[in-house]
């Protein structure tokens, strides 16, 4: 399988078809990316700030269950430190 000559056309094709799309999927990746910051940029722009909007956004991805356990650790933890 070391040898190119050993795949097959089809499989030659497949593996070149795969390539080109996760290439395509990467650029868009890369836009996205470049929007995503261009969007923080104009929060902070009307004063928000970002790195709470983005804690807001990872929060707003977690299932409820699984917030409230994060929440009840994190006030766990800080009760801890702060006695």
């Amino acid at each position: 399988m070391d040898n190119p000559d050993n795949l097959g056309q089809a499989t030659r094709e497949k593996l070149k078809q795969t390539i080109a799309r996760i290439e395509r999927l990467e650029a868009e990746k890369a836009e996205l990316a470049a929007d995503i910051r261009e969007v923080y940029a104009e929060a902070k722009s009307f004063g928000f700030d970002t790195k709470t909007l983005r804690k807001v956004v990872t929060l707003r991805k977690m299932e409820a269950h699984e917030r409230a356990e994060q929440e009840a650790l994190l006030e766990l933890y800080m009760g801890a430190v702060d006695e």
